[in-house]
């Protein structure tokens, strides 16, 4: 990705985390604020929350497999589950965890990079987002993952090419392998021009304000040269053959 002329924000997210879908309504939400917007672009990196997870024959209840996982009464993850819920009302997105299943997330991400390639990384999020928390979609499922997949423009040989080629496999690890290096422990964890950092699904003002100043950092970035220099100017030749 180019982004050479542009603030740079990256975010570390998994599709199974509502806090990253609500956290990208919010950041969202800031940027429609902001004045300087057609300057910003957005990478979205991989993170998963349960890499360990072994990937199920059947579908597997979310509600069940959580209670599970953290030896806690049904009811106490259903509780959980709607004050989230009520949550992500609040940015406009309408949460169904009555529908959702437990999977593991390393294919979708796959996928999710193969789409960044195509110029689709900010689609395929936002589709893989509702697909899971809105429509009850089970990605972990190859056939359902490749409708998904089509849906947002990649063809079925981008599909077959992200599932099965080694060079997507290496991506997803190499995000999570970036987000251990910088000391990412939840997500979503936004990093704003490598200098300043927004965990969690915080409200939009923090995100317009971490705009704001990540902005005014980077212009004044690119009025400086990254060098210092130690001596003066030696004998050299331009670009146009003359030297002196």
């Amino acid at each position: 990705m180019n982004t050479d002329n542009k603030l740079h924000i990256e975010v570390w997210s998994d599709v199974v985390c509502p806090f990253c879908f609500i956290g990208k309504r919010h950041y969202e939400q800031a940027l429609a604020q902001f004045e300087h917007a057609d300057d910003v672009v957005l990478e979205w990196k991989s993170y998963q929350l349960d890499p360990e997870f072994v990937q199920p024959a059947e579908r597997y209840d979310l509600e069940q497999g959580l209670a599970k996982k953290y030896n806690r009464p049904v009811e106490a993850i259903h509780a959980m589950q709607q004050q989230i819920t009520n949550t992500a009302k609040e940015s406009g997105l309408d949460f169904d965890f009555s529908k959702a299943v437990t999977f593991n997330t390393f294919q979708a991400h796959r996928v999710l990079h193969k789409a960044k390639e195509k110029g689709l990384g900010d689609k395929a999020k936002e589709a893989f987002f509702s697909d899971y928390f809105e429509e009850g979609q089970d990605l972990g499922n190859t056939d359902v993952l490749k409708a998904e997949a089509l849906k947002i423009g990649l063809t079925e040989e981008d599909f077959q090419d992200a599932i099965s080629n080694d060079e997507y496999a290496y991506k997803v690890k190499q995000d999570i392998q970036e987000a251990y290096e910088l000391g990412v422990t939840g997500v979503p964890f936004f990093v704003f021009d490598r200098k300043y950092a927004v965990s969690g699904a915080q409200p939009s003002d923090a995100f317009l304000n971490t705009l704001k100043a990540s902005y005014d950092n980077w212009k004044e970035k690119l009025k400086t040269t990254p060098f210092i220099n130690v001596s003066e100017q030696g004998a050299s030749c331009d670009i146009n053959g003359n030297c002196d």
